[in-house]
């Protein structure tokens, strides 16, 4: 699977890029992702990517020129299942669109930043716009982060346990996964639940089922 990430802030990816889940996916060639900086596609002597809006207002957008030659020279290179745009109006990422998306095998990822981005890029080229919630963060950079780790850990053989990305919270019924006990048995006082040291598989799943039920009911009143 092969992600390319266009945007104004590509070093903030660099952590998330080189460490955990996402690396060691790239390290056994499940994926791979390219990093795309705005300013390579910007000309004159101060690499400017940004302008005021047409029709005043407060903030910075994007200019369309970077964009364009960028997303250009990457689709005479190959073909996109989907080109995304993070942005606020788009749907809300979830993790039916993360198992849907993790059929896929390419992804063109574009990150806003300031105000956004010319809206001529959006109708040019977009496929889908995709909003990882109702809040704001600096920059589109850090939600690519957020995609790529969720879609990635679909892969088979990404996960050491590869049960785990099929049972995880958000894949079960409620949304909601049960309380996790590991050993010692006690600690501070605190015992773990009878029934998941019973080795009853029934009345276990029974639990696990009725416990994940109370958080779905508790945080959804």
């Amino acid at each position: 699977m092969r992600f390319d990430i266009i945007g104004a802030n590509p070093k903030i990816l660099e952590s998330s890029l080189t460490n955990g889940l996402i690396k060691r996916a790239i390290e056994k060639s499940f994926i791979e992702v390219y990093t795309h900086n705005l300013r390579d596609y910007s000309e004159g002597n101060y690499k400017q990517i940004d302008d005021t809006p047409y029709g005043g207002g407060a903030g910075m957008i994007l200019k369309p020129e970077p964009f364009f030659k960028c997303i250009n020279r990457l689709l005479e290179e190959r073909t996109y299942d989907e080109v995304i745009y993070f942005s606020p109006q788009g749907n809300k990422f979830n993790q039916k669109t993360a198992n849907d998306m993790s059929l896929n095998k390419c992804f063109l990822l574009i990150c806003g930043h300031y105000k956004g981005i010319d809206e001529r890029v959006i109708d040019k080229f977009v496929t889908k716009e995709i909003s990882i919630g109702d809040y704001v963060i600096s920059c589109g950079e850090i939600a690519s982060i957020v995609f790529i780790d969720s879609v990635s850990r679909l892969i088979p053989g990404v996960l050491g346990d590869g049960e785990s990305a099929i049972t995880d919270s958000f894949q079960v019924e409620t949304g909601f996964d049960c309380p996790q006990y590991t050993r010692p048995e006690e600690y501070g006082g605190l015992k773990v639940p009878d029934v998941l040291l019973s080795g009853n598989h029934a009345e276990i799943e029974k639990w696990r089922k009725g416990k994940a039920e109370e958080k779905y009911n508790r945080i959804k009143k």
